[in-house]
């Protein structure tokens, strides 16, 4: 298997373990500030080996850095727009409001 095969396939590896400690969480958790050290332990080690996995991307030439950082803010843009996940700015207008 040549390097950028086994690249490939130990990330797509990686991604579905992480795949798995996300639903478990979900599957586990009662409320949300119930997620257990263990779980959190998990889904951090996962995080970490797919962040890995990202990065020897990277060092191979196959994805470039600044290209990496434009995805992650227009991915911010469209989650601040169809998600709660990141705050939406506050109209002009309530900011002076607020003042």
């Amino acid at each position: 298997m040549d390097k950028i095969t086994q690249m490939m396939v130990i990330t797509m590896e990686e991604c579905g373990e992480l795949t798995q400690v996300c639903s478990k969480l979900l599957r586990k958790r009662h409320t949300q500030n119930e997620i257990s050290d263990e779980t959190k332990y998990k889904l951090t080690k996962e995080v970490a080996d797919v962040m890995c996995m990202i990065e020897l991307m990277e060092d191979e030439g196959l994805i470039e850095h600044d290209e990496i950082r434009e995805g992650i803010q227009s991915k911010r843009d469209k989650l601040r727009v169809w998600s709660d996940l990141i705050e939406k700015p506050k109209p002009w207008q309530q900011v002076l409001a607020e003042e």
